[in-house]
């Protein structure tokens, strides 16, 4: 019951620093009107504010940075993890482009397939620091230390939770999603799809005990996300309300990735307190 208690007030402490060092950060960004504030500078804090916290709680409790999962594990859950998301990302944009909500442009692949290459390799290498900040707090600390007090789903919607409300400031400020689309709207379908896809993230890290394929998840996941499908996309009148992390087929498509792993929970070994 002590062990119980320390893990719930190791969580409330990383997680309230969590929200309070990112906000210096994204009153940054919300203030400067854009992402990019201080040549990135500001997003680059704002991404490791859960690192940061995740050390700082470490450190006030265990005088140790042990237990984040700095082992890489076996490579195919790396692999994997980075080839999740480039299977959800493309199944909701090719629902989009299929129905007809939004066009399909070719150009990227017929014109320009070296270019994309590259914007893949690159984006990947710049977009895994910033991810790895984000997930030594979210998989390296968070994720674990509640799977040992609670069930696979209860963690699983409570990292989804954390992480989307963690978000809402950009979003409500108007520097983060669609601009032509309500925030109400954006809120909503945002923290389903999120919440949903955070099932592949915990699942992934209880099963393989590295904190890494939370890092090649996410940094996967904003760039097919937010840049490659995108590129390959037609805007239409309301195809903004389908997908990005803010659409009603991200959120549909999300909830079935969701469901997919929670069926797969009984796969996994975690010692509980």
């Amino acid at each position: 019951m002590d062990e119980k208690r320390n893990i719930v007030k190791r969580l409330i402490t990383f997680v309230a620093l969590t929200y309070g060092i990112s906000s210096i950060f994204m009153g940054w960004v919300i203030s400067a009107g854009s992402m990019r504030a201080g040549g990135m500078l500001a997003g680059l804090g704002g991404m490791w504010s859960p690192g940061i916290a995740a050390i700082l709680t470490q450190l006030i409790y265990r005088k140790s940075l042990r237990g984040f999962g700095w082992g890489w594990g076996k490579t195919r859950y790396q692999v994997w993890s980075y080839c999740i998301p480039i299977l959800y990302v493309g199944a909701i944009h090719a629902i989009v482009w299929i129905s007809g909500l939004g066009g399909f442009n070719s150009e990227p692949i017929t014109s320009g397939l070296g270019k994309t290459l590259l914007t893949i390799v690159i984006t990947t290498v710049g977009g895994g620091l910033f991810a790895l900040g984000e997930e030594i707090g979210w998989v390296g600390l968070f994720v674990p230390e509640l799977a040992k007090i609670t069930s696979f789903t209860k963690t699983s919607l409570a990292r989804g939770i954390v992480w989307s409300v963690w978000h809402y400031p950009l979003i409500i400020g108007g520097v983060y999603g669609p601009g032509d689309v309500p925030v109400w709207y954006k809120l909503i379908f945002f923290t389903i799809t999120m919440t949903s896809v955070s099932f592949a993230f915990t699942w992934m890290r209880l099963k393989s005990g590295s904190l890494y394929t939370g890092m090649f998840m996410h940094a996967s996941h904003n760039l097919f996300f937010q840049d490659i499908f995108d590129r390959m996309t037609i805007e239409k009148s309301s195809t903004w309300y389908f997908v990005d992390e803010f659409g009603a087929i991200s959120a549909g498509v999300a909830i079935l990735v969701a469901l997919f792993f929670w069926l797969k929970r009984k796969e996994l070994q975690v010692e509980k307190i």
